[in-house]
């Protein structure tokens, strides 16, 4: 998958997942867009007594600002890309796939 094949929206939420992560140091960022076209971004949260992936921060973002549903999700890692859980989290506000891109903003998967 290149970036070619992504719309300028997709590419929007990827480039906003890889800033997030680049600002905070984190290990990884991600970025939601909601029914609404409105976006968040979001790192993972690694503290002693709570810890969450970009995904899911990103997410819970989205519902307390009011999104009912997602129509896009991705995640810049170098990890391989995201758990089940994360897969869970976006499913159930309707997303079907997570754009998944390296630490330069490359696609790999979806």
């Amino acid at each position: 998958m290149s970036d070619a094949t992504l719309g300028p929206e997709d590419n929007k939420i990827i480039v906003l997942a890889r800033s997030a992560r680049a600002r905070n140091g984190a290990a990884e960022g991600a970025a939601v867009r909601d029914e609404t076209g409105r976006t968040y971004a979001a790192t993972n949260v690694a503290l002693p007594s709570l810890t969450l992936s970009a995904l899911q921060v990103a997410v819970a973002m989205a519902v307390s600002s009011g999104a009912e549903s997602l129509e896009a999700a991705a995640l810049v890692t170098a990890g391989e890309g995201p758990s089940e859980a994360d897969g869970r989290v976006v499913r159930e506000l309707g997303g079907r796939t997570v754009l998944v891109a390296g630490l330069d903003g490359t696609p790999r998967q979806s």
